[in-house]
């Protein structure tokens, strides 16, 4: 039975025509979008700002899903709806950002891990009575002369599965997000390399953790030549080469990407 709900809400995120409202800004990053039009950066003005989006007439004829704050998560619009509740009431999938961001992984050129898998299992069972149907953990690795690494590949997978794992335990369905940076030098063709060998180490611990695929979701990124090459790719070439890293490292039980 809860196989068969993963599944369900997964594939009502990606139902056709439509896409996910990623509105899980730090509170950080929201302050610069604040600052943009001279607004003070506070808990007033965030929920302002997300009561805005929320409420947007039709949204649920083009929103499936709201990736959510943990701030926002706990918020209420001006009558005193609960967000989460709002959400659900115009059936579009409330989600929750998991993770706490990157931090340096030890021994490595400047690579990193992600946290939050301490006490993950507690926050995924609340925010799923809370009503959350999915949650989103995000991994960044960067392609240099040496990196990414077998540790740093290894590493991040290692902790998407994971967090997988736990998110499913507590009926929420991830987003796996194993984003390889455009940062850098490189071409296109060594952009698709890397991202097909981090989607095979991904796949392979979410195997080894016994992830059920086809209550999961890929968030990757697009294989695009780095900002600082020299050598430039159309948008068709781009399209192609990030279509099959998909089709050479992702599952065919995988509902969408």
């Amino acid at each position: 039975a809860q196989k068969d709900e993963l599944h369900q809400i997964a594939l009502k995120i990606v139902a056709d025509g439509k896409g996910i409202l990623a509105a899980d800004e730090s509170t950080g990053t929201i302050g610069k979008r604040l600052a943009a039009i001279n607004l003070e950066n506070n808990e007033t003005n965030r929920q302002k700002y997300r009561q805005l989006l929320f409420t947007t007439p039709s949204l649920a004829e083009h929103i499936s899903g709201v990736i959510l704050y943990e701030e926002t998560f706990h918020q209420s619009t001006d009558k005193g709806e609960k967000f989460v509740d709002l959400l659900v009431k115009q059936g579009i999938v409330p989600g929750i950002k998991l993770d706490l961001g990157v931090v340096p992984l030890a021994g490595t050129i400047g690579e990193g891990t992600t946290q939050g898998l301490d006490k993950l299992a507690e926050r995924a069972a609340a925010f799923k009575k809370g009503g959350c149907g999915f949650a989103k953990w995000r991994c960044v690795l960067n392609i240099g002369t040496h990196t990414p690494s077998h540790l740093g590949m290894l590493e991040n997978a290692n902790v998407l599965a994971r967090y997988a794992t736990i998110c499913q335990a507590n009926g929420l369905v991830p987003i796996v997000e194993p984003e390889v940076l455009c940062d850098g030098e490189h071409d296109l063709a060594r952009a698709q390399k890397v991202t097909e060998q981090v989607l095979a180490f991904v796949y392979k611990a979410l195997a080894d953790h016994h992830v059920y695929l086809e209550g999961t979701l890929l968030k990757p990124n697009m294989v695009t030549p780095g900002q600082s090459s020299s050598s430039k790719s159309s948008h068709e070439d781009i399209g192609l080469a990030t279509v099959t890293a998909l089709r050479r490292g992702v599952p065919a039980a995988v509902p969408g990407i």
